[in-house]
């Protein structure tokens, strides 16, 4: 069994297990053990796991699958039964560092929900019968009865639909489109239009470069819509290399570039104060957000230093996201 030094879930050090605080978090109190008594390589394409794959409805590449928690331990769940987890173990891509794929979702999410105060889906590591880590998030859209919220991702908001086997109809677009359909369907739009806008600047500095239209939903869980709680969050640049924003159309295509923009490729501070504008967000309100990322705080290096990613990736994550600060804030 793997030994573990800090909290799984919350990054504390002094535990070797989920703190009282994780537990309440995410589990609503009761006591859960972090080890699973299932593997997940080498699965086959009859057994339970991919049955349980194909009727979890969530997309992504991502192998995700539906579990939930009976006393006291964490189990995958059966035909039919309504999960109120998903599990996401290292995926079955050709990338050498896939392994570290579940460590690097959980530190960026816990860096969005600690650092930033960004609403995130509840979530933790907890880990394989080899000792392999799995990242577990709870379902934010089902209620304490099993039935489900009302949500909707953007791509079905902005009517992006797969057509054919073109998956990539969740990347066309930019997150201006986003922020307008926040502002027309949420009655409460400024507020949740600020913290969109918390959420696209927080992708780019931590190298989001996945933060597509199916990673933004809406839900509506008492009696009007709003922005859900984050989720999908990952350093992706650890792993790949591609836009330094998920969108094709970036931030908005009728905002003026940056000198730096033109000049480098890369966006700085003064592309997202003309983001925040072109969103109808106030430069006041934005000014403050956009200050919140000027400097990491120490609690950024102490939950990379604590973080269940190997040191070489702890190191690498680091230069990513300091490179990034750098690049943004570049002046004109």
């Amino acid at each position: 069994m793997r030994t573990i030094s800090v909290c799984p879930a919350t990054l504390q050090p002094g535990y070797d297990t989920y703190s009282p605080m994780a537990l309440k978090l995410l589990f609503g109190g009761e006591k859960v053990s972090p080890f699973l008594d299932f593997e997940f390589d080498g699965i086959s394409a009859n057994s339970d796991l991919q049955v349980n794959q194909r009727n979890l409805s969530i997309s992504g590449a991502q192998e995700k699958y539906s579990a939930v928690v009976e006393r006291g331990h964490i189990r995958l769940s059966q035909l039919g039964e309504q999960g109120t987890f998903i599990l996401k173990p290292a995926p079955l891509l050709n990338i050498q560092t896939r392994k570290q794929i579940p460590a690097n979702e959980h530190l960026t999410m816990q860096i969005a929900s600690q650092v930033y105060g960004i609403e995130t889906a509840s979530n933790a590591l907890c880990f394989s019968a080899k000792g392999q880590p799995v990242y577990i998030t709870r379902r934010f859209d089902v209620k304490p009865d099993l039935t489900k919220y009302p949500m909707e991702d953007f791509a079905s908001v902005l009517g992006k639909t797969e057509q054919g086997a073109d998956s990539n109809f969740k990347y066309d677009g930019h997150y201006a489109m986003i922020a307008d359909a926040i502002r027309t369907i949420v009655p409460a739009w400024m507020v949740e239009t600020e913290r969109f806008f918390k959420l696209v600047l927080f992708n780019y500095l931590y190298a989001n470069e996945d933060a597509h239209l199916k990673n933004f939903s809406l839900i509506n869980r008492n009696g009007e819509y709003a922005l859900a709680p984050a989720y999908d969050l990952l350093n992706t640049r650890l792993h790949l290399e591609s836009d330094d924003l998920g969108l094709k159309g970036g931030l908005a295509p009728d905002i003026k570039p940056s000198d730096a923009l033109l000049r480098t490729g890369h966006l700085c501070r003064t592309d997202f104060e003309r983001f925040a504008q072109r969103i109808g967000l106030p430069a006041k309100r934005a000014e403050r957000v956009l200050d919140l990322f000027m400097e990491f705080p120490p609690l950024v290096n102490d939950l990379i230093a604590r973080s269940f990613l190997n040191d070489k990736m702890k190191r690498n994550y680091w230069r990513i996201i300091n490179q990034r600060r750098q690049r943004f804030v570049r002046s004109e």
